[in-house]
Formats: structure tokens, sequence, C-alpha cells
């Protein structure tokens, strides 16, 4: 069924257009680069999957309860709204919730791959346009799997998000080659990352949890990657050039933390726009949500030498400054770790399953003779 057809909102002209700037950069030098991101090109290599054959599809999900969010974490929880809902209302309710949330996935990835093939055309090292093709590949097996989920398992899509939108857009219009590892690598997918990996932490649908914790392993290769790139070049700005960079962070952080709260599902339920935006605030896990989405963004621009006395009074006024302490290298070892896990468990289970199936073959061979 074409996607169109299972929007729950009129998502706008489609293609959008955002009109490119900045040159494309050739490099000459084929036989030089850095020891730390060839390895990790060479990582993105070896490390590649195929979304059709590692998932198991074959999974059911209940549309109505895909990720087994709890009562408590609906922001309608406790209102007048929720008094009302029948329990297929309410079903209905996390269908939608559990539908915005992987369409902006979806959509954040598509963006993820425009902007790796953004940097691998204008970015002038070598090394960096070997990684960023891998990446490209691993944005495109993102956008493809989520789409999947969203088409079989819950039949509904949501439009991107508007701030979303004008966060990618003034990403990809910028000249500079920087931008697309800063808005994207560091700022959409830091949010993300923490976004996957409170939802892979604590559902327990199997199919939901195998895809953020593969798409996560991908994830946590991307961020050392701009982490690398942007913490070199960010060393030869002026004082004022970083500035403008920390000005593009302190204005994005504050457009996910105060736009980025699927208030578009509360007025498909009938609620207006302004009563919505006010459940939203007063929502108690949203709050706890919003202030965990920081966790990956806050010390990776700690790391990359934008840490400037505006950009750190931000955080403290958002109540995350203290997350610059985090260790960016642990959780991206756990991300590598879990997804590993996940394998091994599988595996083993299919391999017992396996055992299992042809010992009772021979059981019951033996049984006719």
């Amino acid at each position: 069924m074409p996607t169109h057809d299972l929007y729950a909102n009129d998502p706008g002209d489609s293609p959008w257009q955002v009109p490119a700037s900045g040159a494309a950069r050739f490099s000459w030098e084929y036989d030089d680069g850095r020891e730390r991101l060839l390895a990790l090109y060479q990582k993105g290599k070896d490390k590649q999957w195929d979304g059709q054959q590692r998932i198991d599809w074959d999974l059911e999900v209940d549309p109505y309860d895909a990720l087994g969010t709890p009562e408590e974490a609906m922001t309608l929880y406790g209102t007048r709204y929720w008094d009302r809902m029948t329990e297929k209302d309410k079903g209905e309710l996390r269908r939608h919730y559990a539908s915005w949330q992987f369409s902006q996935f979806l959509h954040g990835e598509q963006g993820a791959m425009i902007c790796a093939a953004r940097i691998v055309e204008s970015v002038p090292d070598l090394d960096a346009k070997f990684y960023s093709a891998t990446q490209t590949m691993d944005e495109a097996r993102h956008a493809e799997i989520y789409g999947r989920f969203l088409h079989e398992k819950i039949g509904l899509v949501y439009p991107i998000n508007d701030n979303l939108q004008s966060l990618l857009g003034d990403t990809l219009r910028d000249s500079r080659w920087d931008m697309p590892y800063l808005g994207m690598q560091v700022l959409i997918e830091g949010l993300a990352l923490a976004a996957f990996g409170m939802i892979r932490d604590t559902t327990d649908k199997p199919l939901p949890k195998q895809i953020l914790t593969y798409v996560m392993q991908d994830e946590a290769r991307h961020v050392a990657f701009g982490r690398l790139a942007l913490r070199d070049y960010y060393k030869q700005l002026t004082d004022a050039e970083l500035r403008e960079r920390e000005e593009f962070v302190i204005e994005g952080c504050y457009l996910m933390r105060d736009r980025l709260r699927g208030v578009e599902v509360l007025e498909n339920f009938g609620i207006p726009k302004a009563e919505a935006e006010a459940l939203s605030e007063r929502s108690e896990f949203l709050q706890l949500f919003r202030k965990l989405l920081f966790s990956r963004i806050v010390p990776c621009v700690k790391d990359i030498g934008l840490w400037g006395k505006r950009l750190q009074q931000a955080y403290v006024d958002m109540g995350v400054f203290e997350m610059g302490d985090t260790s960016l290298d642990l959780l991206m070892a756990q991300d590598e770790e879990l997804a590993e896990q996940l394998d091994a468990q599988r595996f083993a289970t299919e391999e017992q399953e396996r055992i299992a199936e042809v010992r009772e073959a021979i059981e019951s061979g033996a049984g006719e003779s």
C-alpha cells in the first residue's frame, strides 16, 4: 500500500526540496588518512548487515500495544480525557504514539542518509569520505527497516514534525562542510540515539527491541565519526567561528526540547493545540523523557570543543548541564555489546530449536521402525 494512504495527517508536497549549497570537494591524496578514522571505516565495512535477514520479521506485533507502553507514560493519563476513554480508545492512542515516534525515526533516518551523502560530497579529507560512504548505506538500511515496521506492523504513518524538518533544512542549507556533521551527527542523531535507547531498554516487545538494538549498534559508530572529524576541525577555528556553531547548537537544542512532544497525536484525538501543548508540558514522564534526550548530545558537544559560557548556561537552564560528564565511549561500548548479546541469544535459541527438531524426527523415525 502506498505510504501516502497510511498518513494520519497530510504530509504536504512530495518531494520536499532543499536547495543545495556549498562546494563538492575532491581530494587527490589517496595514501594518507587518520588511523582512527580509517579503523572506523574498516569497522563500518565489517559491520554491514541485511535488515531483511538479521531481523525476525515473522514476530507478531499488536499495533495497539506495539511498545508495551505503560498507562502512566501516556500524556493523557490522569486527565479528564483519559477517564472518558474506552480500552479501545486507549489502544488507538498507543498506536498513534508508536506511529508518531517511529515515523520521526524514519524521517530522521532519511535525513541522515542525505546528510551522509552530502558529507561524502563536501568534506575535504578522503578518509572522512570513505567512512561517510559506509554511513550512507547504514542510514538507507535504517530507513528501510523503520518504513517496513510502520507499513507492516503499525499500518499508520505520521508526517515529519515541523521542527525536526526545520532543523534538518537548516543543516542542509548551510554551505559550511562541517554543518551536516554538527546538525545531523551531533544534534539529530544524538537525540535519536537517546530516544532509541529509552525504548530499547524499556520495551518488552521483541521486534522493536531487535530493530532498535541493531540500529543503535550502527549509530554508535556514526557518533564516533562525527566526534573525530569535528574535534580535529574545531581546534583550528577562531573564537568567533566557534560561537557561531554554539549558537546553532543552542537553537537546535531548544527547538527539539520544546517542540518534539507529539502534540500532533493529541490534536488527532480532538484536543485543541494549546491544550495539547499544556498537557504535554505537565506530563512528568515527558519531562523526564525530554531531559534524558540530551544524554548523548551534551557530552558530545563538550567533547568536540563547543563549550562556551553561553552554551553551558543554556544547558544549565535546560537542567542537563551535568550530562556533559557522561562517558560517550562507555555508552557506545554498551550499544555494541547489547547488539552482540542479542545476536548470541537469538542464534543460540534457534540452534537449540533445530537440535530439538532433529531429535524429535529421529525419535519419531525410531518409533515407526
